[in-house]
């Protein structure tokens, strides 16, 4: 008879040594990322992580009325139009509920900033938990703000390694946004360096979120985004009551990197750079960031007229633009915003594009309509190779009497080479801040209360503005 035991023996000896090799793991990139994370933090820098809060949430602001948060809110129970009021209650929500609230809307109308290398929204996780957590530790302005940076820090240097060679199946915002949630909510908490691995380590378990969302219509983009925040504030309270997590999270044999991404240059994990806060990409127009190259290069040319004097516009860019956002006739809010054609033919017919020239009348313009079915796309080879460390593209409109315009745009307005001053992002702030209907005066009142965290001992002044600017409703209060 077949001696099976004699046979599973060899198997059991390697089983044996693997588990002997894990056991052995060792966490040193992690503890160095952290480190690095827990930097001191420059006053400017501290600036900039207020201007970015400001801009996050002139996104979620923005979004509040939309289909995504009617839906959020009946899972919520929440009344209706109220989703954020209640995120910024801690009587009517637990940290980690806010968290989702708020994650939920940041990547709504395509406005959230973006880090290239990383192919990262790292905002709509990072700030939703900071945010969540520093109003249930009641924690001060500058340790809000220091939080965002920290927590950028993490989620940006994890997807650099996870972004080398370009896309995966994995939506980075999600699977690497929920580290830097993590950071940015144990930070918060006062967390030490060795509890904040624990806290990354029950982050990489929750870490999800694949591309099949941008192949279909519906919310799952914003919920991956929402769930990487709500876990990382859960990571973090898990890691505060002494609920251990896998230290080699990252680095281990199977850990994150192996797991997910395979060809990762770990490298990135702890090579000194500029923080990442100074290296993002602010968006003008809600459309996808992959639009912006094309949609500043038909600005700078210049050019206005007729539809019928159009012969050709052609549009140059990078593989992944194409990839996403090539969509000759849109029929929806959300597949305009993915669609070059519709975004150059906007530019050129409108101008600088507002968010409803993404939705309603405008898909129907019979102007837009004549000339996006002129515009014709290209991969050039130069701008692929460059991706992702540069978004660019190139722009030609050929005139039906023999004139050629053309315009490149190797960095699109909003990106670090190109960018929108503090004043643009003001004004970004306040006419989101319209779109979800707050008045003037309330905002301007929210913009002063943002920037003016840096200094502020507690966040009452910055929570009254927010609410009241949201609804005057004592109850949210």
């Amino acid at each position: 008879m077949l001696d099976l035991w004699a046979i599973l023996i060899p198997f059991r000896e390697d089983f044996r040594t693997l588990c002997m090799q894990m056991t052995r793991q060792t966490h040193e990139v992690e503890s160095k990322l952290i480190e690095i994370c827990r930097s001191p933090v420059a006053p400017d820098l501290i600036g900039r992580a207020a201007i970015t809060l400001l801009d996050w949430l002139g996104c979620i602001i923005a979004a509040r009325h939309t289909p995504v948060a009617r839906s959020m809110e009946r899972v919520q129970g929440v009344a209706e139009g109220h989703l954020l009021q209640a995120a910024l209650s801690t009587h009517l929500f637990p940290a980690q509920t806010s968290a989702l609230s708020f994650g939920t809307l940041g990547n709504v109308l395509e406005m959230d900033d973006l880090h290239r290398a990383s192919i990262l929204h790292p905002g709509d996780a990072v700030c939703a938990a900071a945010l969540a957590t520093a109003l249930h530790e009641k924690s001060s302005g500058a340790a809000l703000l220091t939080a965002v940076a920290r927590g950028y820090e993490a989620a940006v240097s994890i997807g650099k390694a996870a972004a080398t060679g370009g896309y995966t199946p994995f939506y980075n915002s999600g699977t690497c946004g929920v580290f830097g949630a993590a950071v940015a909510a144990a930070d918060l908490k006062q967390l030490s360096a060795e509890v904040m691995l624990d806290a990354m380590g029950q982050a990489g378990m929750q870490a999800a979120g694949i591309w099949q969302c941008r192949l279909e219509p519906g919310f799952s983009k914003q919920l991956a985004c929402a769930h990487a925040a709500r876990a990382g504030v859960f990571s973090a309270e898990l890691a505060a009551a002494g609920f251990a997590g896998a230290k080699a999270i990252l680095t281990g044999d199977l850990g994150f990197f192996a797991s997910y991404y395979p060809n990762a240059d770990q490298s990135a994990l702890t090579t000194p750079d500029d923080w990442a806060l100074t290296q993002m990409s602010f968006k003008p127009f809600a459309a996808c960031r992959h639009t912006h190259p094309a949609i500043s290069a038909a600005l700078d040319l210049g050019w206005q007229g007729a539809p019928d004097e159009v012969q050709r516009i052609t549009v140059k860019t990078y593989g992944a633009a194409l990839d996403f956002c090539d969509a000759p006739e849109p029929s929806t809010a959300d597949a305009a915003r993915f669609s070059l054609q519709h975004a150059v033919a906007t530019a050129l017919m409108r101008g600088a594009p507002s968010i409803a020239d993404f939705e309603g009348p405008a898909l129907a313009d019979p102007a837009i309509l004549a000339v996006r079915r002129l515009v014709q796309l290209e991969k050039d080879a130069r701008l692929d190779a460059a991706f992702p460390q540069a978004y660019g593209a190139a722009v030609c409109l050929s005139l039906k009497n023999g004139t050629v315009y053309e315009k490149d745009c190797p960095a699109a307005w909003g990106d670090p080479e190109n960018p929108m001053s503090r004043a643009d992002l003001i004004a970004k702030f306040c006419a989101n801040a319209a779109y979800g209907g707050v008045g003037t005066d309330a905002a301007d009142s929210a913009v002063n209360a943002v920037l003016g965290l840096a200094d502020a001992p507690d966040l009452s002044d910055f929570h009254t503005a927010l609410t009241t600017a949201l609804s005057p409703q004592t109850e949210f209060a």
